[in-house]
């Protein structure tokens, strides 16, 4: 498997210096001014959420699983897509609304994935998965609330009505494509004669890459993007939904648990589609490679706004969690 693949533990391992928590190693580096506003993000969300009339026990199960670590990667791309397209002036903190409902989509999705009817895992971002910090009841109904709330909050914190419709819509999408993409996944329904490799983009491309579409399409949308350039954005949302779930099936059968943070080697001993599974660690590189150029070639309009979704797109081709 090449040089930079070693044996640890039983298990094949890239040999990378593990990097300050928070990092990543090498270029992925994110630089501070990239990843700062997903503090803001947080502080939004922990506000809005206590903000809700809610029970203080879901409360408490919904902002363990919303605010715990993580990269907080579609509220960063919503938040950058927004300053690639908006007009000097404009506030960036109007996409909080956007990139804070796409991640309690995404932490839905994850509540709900780790759950014993689906991937039954006991291990998510180095702390115990919600059902099993909680209850089963209790990440059933944080998980069900956590997707309203990403709906509601749009309704409520978008000032222009039109605009929080059509973000609402590209959620819901975003959303719908995600869930078609679990259960291609872990129940099949493919149509037609599809090799493995079809399959697996027809399941990484809405699995992940839909949220990811949508957060980047929103971010953009609140920016007051013109076609062409909410085109644009939506090229390299696209070719990154892809790159960073394959990247995913590589950390799956290179890293280990404990660097992970989560449950290593599960999709292998699930038996499902991966990458790494159809076309080997070397050519699921190389597809990473190009689908990283693909992305930032597609920012060049924007010339240097758009400096951060590069630095994006390196962190995430790059990453090693």
């Amino acid at each position: 498997m090449g040089t930079a693949m070693g044996q640890r533990h039983g298990k094949v391992v890239v040999e990378i210096d593990t990097p300050p928590s928070g990092q990543a190693a090498g270029s992925a580096e994110l630089p501070r001014s990239v990843a700062e506003p997903a503090g803001r993000a947080d502080a939004f969300l922990n506000e809005y959420v206590r903000s809700c009339e809610l029970p203080p026990n879901l409360i408490e199960a919904i902002l363990y699983s919303l605010l715990g670590p993580g990269k907080r990667a579609r509220p960063l791309l919503a938040w950058h897509s927004f300053a690639a397209v908006a007009l000097p002036g404009r506030d960036p903190a109007d996409c909080l609304p956007a990139a804070g409902a796409c991640e309690l989509i995404h932490a839905f999705s994850l509540v709900h994935d780790d759950l014993p009817g689906l991937d039954n895992d006991d291990l998510r971002r180095g702390r115990p998965t919600l059902h099993k910090k909680t209850s089963e009841a209790m990440a059933v109904l944080a998980g069900d609330c956590m997707l309203t709330l990403a709906f509601q909050l749009l309704t409520e914190r978008v000032r222009d009505a039109g605009l929080a419709a059509s973000l609402c819509r590209e959620l819901a999408l975003g959303t719908n494509g995600m869930i078609a993409g679990q259960v291609y996944d872990t129940l099949g329904g493919f149509t037609g004669d599809l090799s493995d490799s079809q399959k697996l983009q027809l399941i990484h491309r809405n699995k992940t890459g839909m949220l990811i579409r949508a957060s980047c399409r929103m971010g953009a949308m609140c920016g007051g993007a013109d076609r062409s350039a909410l085109e644009a954005i939506t090229r390299y949302a696209e070719d990154m939904g892809l790159m960073f779930q394959i990247v995913d099936d590589l950390l799956d059968v290179t890293q280990t648990t404990s660097h992970l943070g989560k449950k290593a080697g599960k999709d292998l001993d699930a038996g499902k589609l991966t990458y790494p599974g159809v076309l080997g660690v070397h050519e699921s590189r190389d597809v990473v490679r190009r689908l990283h150029e693909d992305s930032v070639g597609t920012l060049r309009p924007f010339g240097a706004r758009a400096e951060p979704l590069r630095q994006l797109a390196e962190y995430m081709a790059h990453r090693t969690r």
